[in-house]
């Protein structure tokens, strides 16, 4: 695998290019460095976002530990190759840049998406997690999620990704932080029409196509799932559903909140995962 160093964004954050197996580029952010005897932290974003929606927790998150944030296949600065994509896929890439990291074991937090790949990883891979913090996410969309996703996929196709605005913008934020905080949804925004179109709709495949219930069994280490009141996009019945698949997992409802509980309440989302991390 090639590891290329690049600046980013702050002096406190820097960026690696890392060749999966199948060579896919993917492109690692770097948040904060730590003690190399910490177990690291890894972040995965939601759907059509990238590594940069964590900088805020990441800002907030007061640990010792090396702290990244992966974009995944076909999002942000990593390549976007043809699909199809697949949960397993998408684990497989966190395993490639562990390895080559040469980290045995890692405290994984994924979000919306991220959070049904980390569930997939947590199957797979269930002896190289340390810790295990999904928020706003779902193991298994239900039955008719496969037409549901190819429908959002097909209409990002036909008709631009822009048409999908106004759909995601009230699934993603509350109205009470799209009114007290205008500056902060152009952001979003502005990340979630960079993507493209053919990588959205195989990543809407993929999440149509999402069952990690059976395999979570293989997983018994710590879990907090996280879930806002508000969120009708993966409502508070679906991270319910998680916490029977993983014995002695922890359940936090967060009042108020809809999808995007790590950009509307990043220090809220620090003190969840400190508190797993600290606890493990």
């Amino acid at each position: 695998m090639r590891e290329t160093d690049r600046s980013s964004q702050g002096a406190d954050e820097s960026s690696l290019i890392i060749l999966t197996r199948d060579n896919c580029a993917l492109n690692l952010r770097i948040l904060r460095n730590g003690q190399a005897a910490e177990t690291p932290v890894l972040f995965i974003h939601a759907l059509a976002m990238d590594g940069k929606m964590w900088t805020d927790v990441a800002r907030e998150l007061h640990v010792n530990a090396t702290v990244y944030a992966l974009d995944c296949r076909g999002h942000g600065d990593s390549d976007r190759p043809n699909g199809p994509y697949s949960t397993k896929q998408f684990a497989d890439d966190v395993v490639d840049v562990l390895d080559h990291l040469e980290i045995p074991s890692v405290h994984l937090v994924g979000c919306s998406m991220g959070g049904t790949v980390a569930l997939a990883f947590a199957g797979w891979y269930p002896d190289r997690l340390a810790s295990l913090c999904v928020i706003d996410t779902t193991a298994y969309y239900g039955p008719s999620a496969i037409s549901a996703w190819e429908e959002r996929g097909q209409r990002a196709m036909n008709n631009g990704l822009s048409d999908l605005i106004g759909f995601q913008l009230h699934r993603w934020f509350s109205d009470d932080y799209i009114t007290k905080y205008p500056d902060q949804i152009p952001q979003a925004i502005e990340v979630f029409l960079k993507n493209n179109p053919v990588a959205y709709l195989e990543s809407c495949r993929m999440l149509g196509n999402a069952d990690e219930r059976t395999n979570l069994s293989h997983y018994r280490g710590p879990t907090t799932i996280v879930v806002g009141e508000e969120d009708y996009a993966t409502p508070v019945k679906m991270a319910r559903k998680i916490k029977d698949c993983i014995k002695d997992a922890k359940l936090v409802v967060l009042p108020k909140l809809r999808h995007y509980t790590p950009i509307e309440a990043p220090k809220e989302i620090a003190n969840i995962i400190h508190s797993l991390i600290r606890a493990e």
